[in-house]
C-alpha cells in the first residue's frame, strides 16, 4: 500500500536469512475436516475480522477522555493484545509512550477512526469473504491469513506477516475519509496484502533492487486486480499509461544505480533511484504519483501474464521467483505491452 513505509526487501531479505518473520512463524492450526494440512489456513466461507484490539482502544479513549498516557496505552490497549498489535509494534507503534504522544498530537484522527471507521470495517465481512474465495480458487494450497485491524502510531497503513495481514486503522481512516473510499481502500488490501504473505519464497531482490522490489509490489497489485475486478490505484494508472515509454526510459536508467542501495552504507544516488519509485509516500518526484514502481512491476508482470501460454503457471511465478532480471527478459516487457 502507498502508506506502508517499511521496505519490502528488508523484509524479505530477512526471512530469507532466517532473521526475520519467518523465523517466528506460529505453528498452523489443526486443519478442519475436509481441508489438508497445505491449505489450513482461515476458511473463506467463515473468514472474520479481529478487530478486538481496535475495541480495546476505542474504550481506551472514552475512559481517558481521548487523553491516554504512556501508563494508560501499556496497560488497556499493548498488554494482552493480539497477534496482529505484536506484528505492528516494532517499526511501527514503538512503544506505549511514542503512541501516547501520537494521540495527543492528532486527537482528531484516533476519535474519527474508532468513531467513523471502525464502525464501517464491521459491515466489510463479505467483502473479505468474497475476495478469499476468489483468492482460494486461484491458489488453493495457500493458505489465507488471519486480519487484524489495529491502533498504531499514524505512520502505517499496514503489513503482511506469515499467516496474518495486518491494517493500522487511523491511516487508512486518515487518507480514505469517505466511505466508498475506505470500501476500496479495505478490499485492496485484503487482496493485495494477502498476495505478500504468499511471498516468503522471493530471493535474488538485491541483485536488482528496484526490479526486485517492483516486481513484489507488481505482483500483489496485479492478482489483487485480478480477484476484486479493480484497478489498484485508478488515479495512479491514469496518469501513468499516457506516459508509459518515458516512465520504463526512466525505471530502466535507475534499475543498475539501485544496486548500491543494498548495504550498510547505500549511495545517495542509489537511494534517489530506489525512492523515485518506492518508499516515497507524499514525497514523490514533482507531478508524480506515489509509489509508480507498483504500477511499472505490474506492467511488467501484465506483459508476462500475457505472453504465458499457461496461466495458472504465470500466477505461480508471481509468488516464487529468484532472478528479476530473468523475468524482465522473460516478460518482454519493453514500455508497452503486447502479446495478448
Amino acid at each position: 500500500m502507498p502508506t506502508r513505509r517499511m521496505r519490502r526487501i528488508v523484509t524479505l531479505l530477512l526471512a530469507m536469512s532466517g532473521l526475520g518473520p519467518m523465523a517466528h512463524a506460529e505453528p498452523a492450526d489443526t486443519p478442519p475436516p475436509g481441508r489438508s494440512a497445505t491449505t489450513a489456513g482461515v476458511d473463506p466461507l467463515t473468514a472474520e475480522i479481529h478487530v478486538e484490539d481496535a475495541e480495546r482502544f476505542a474504550r481506551l479513549l472514552s475512559a481517558t477522555n481521548g487523553k491516554p498516557g504512556a501508563s494508560d496505552v501499556q496497560r488497556g490497549y499493548l498488554d494482552n493484545a493480539s497477534r496482529g498489535v505484536a506484528i505492528f509494534t516494532p517499526g511501527r507503534i514503538g512503544d506505549a509512550a511514542r503512541l501516547a504522544d501520537k494521540v495527543r498530537a492528532d486527537p482528531d484522527l484516533y476519535r474519527r477512526a474508532v468513531s467513523e471507521c471502525l464502525p464501517r470495517v464491521k459491515t466489510a465481512t463479505a467483502d473479505l469473504r468474497a475476495i478469499y474465495l476468489a483468492l482460494h480458487g486461484l491458489l488453493p494450497d495457500r493458505p489465507l491469513p488471519h486480519i487484524y485491524v489495529v491502533i498504531g502510531a499514524g505512520n502505517s497503513g499496514g503489513t503482511a506477516g506469515p499467516g496474518a495481514q495486518v491494517i493500522g486503522l487511523e491511516v487508512l481512516c486518515r487518507e480514505n475519509p469517505s466511505p466508498a473510499g475506505f470500501r476500496m481502500a479495505l478490499r485492496r488490501f485484503f487482496a493485495h496484502e494477502t498476495v505478500h504473505t504468499f511471498q516468503q519464497d522471493v530471493s535474488g531482490i538485491e541483485t536488482s533492487p528496484l526490479l526486485g522490489e517492483a516486481l513484489v509490489e507488481g505482483a500483489a497489485d496485479f492478482i489483487a486486480a485480478l480477484v476484486t475486478g479493480e484497478m489498484p490505484e485508478p488515479e495512479r494508472a491514469r496518469w501513468a499509461l499516457p506516459r508509459e515509454k518515458m516512465l520504463w526510459d526512466q525505471f530502466r536508467k535507475d534499475m543498475p544505480v539501485s544496486r548500491a542501495s543494498v548495504g550498510d552504507k547505500p549511495s545517495a544516488k542509489a537511494v534517489e533511484a530506489v525512492n523515485r519509485w518506492l518508499h516515497n509516500y507524499k514525497s514523490a518526484p514533482p507531478g508524480w504519483p506515489g509509489e509508480a514502481g507498483y504500477w511499472v512491476g505490474m506492467r511488467i508482470w501484465t506483459s508476462y501474464y500475457a505472453k504465458a501460454t499457461d496461466k495458472h503457471r504465470a500466477i505461480a511465478d508471481m509468488l516464487i521467483w529468484h532472478d528479476p532480471e530473468l523475468i524482465l527478459r522473460t516478460s518482454g516487457y519493453r514500455g508497452a505491452i503486447s502479446g495478448r
